[in-house]
């Protein structure tokens, strides 16, 4: 996390929690990640959280779809064995 200011990381975490807690329509689970759909009014805080996080996880891809017509976003997040338990922990997901 030092990879992100300090005095940014308190919003940074307020932001993930926003998008967890309030913004996200489903979590799909991936061979090598998982993927989080939400509406397109999230476009600003998805992109957000993408430019922050990417600082502190250079290890994980991300990938944004974004669906014509004001449809849905969907964010891969993938990587090496063992991401999908990171992303889990890193956004305070249940385990499965």
């Amino acid at each position: 996390m030092t990879a992100i200011p300090a005095e940014k990381r308190g919003a940074h975490h307020a932001l993930i929690n926003r998008l967890i807690t309030e913004e996200v329509e489903e979590i799909s689970e991936l061979p090598d990640g998982l993927a989080f759909r939400f509406p397109p009014e999230a476009y600003d805080a998805v992109t957000e959280f993408v430019g922050s996080e990417r600082l502190c996880c250079p290890f994980l891809a991300f990938c944004l779809d974004v669906s014509p017509d004001r449809g849905p976003l969907t964010l891969r997040l993938t990587g090496a064995e063992g991401v999908k338990d990171f992303i889990r922990a890193e956004l305070r997901l249940p385990a499965r």
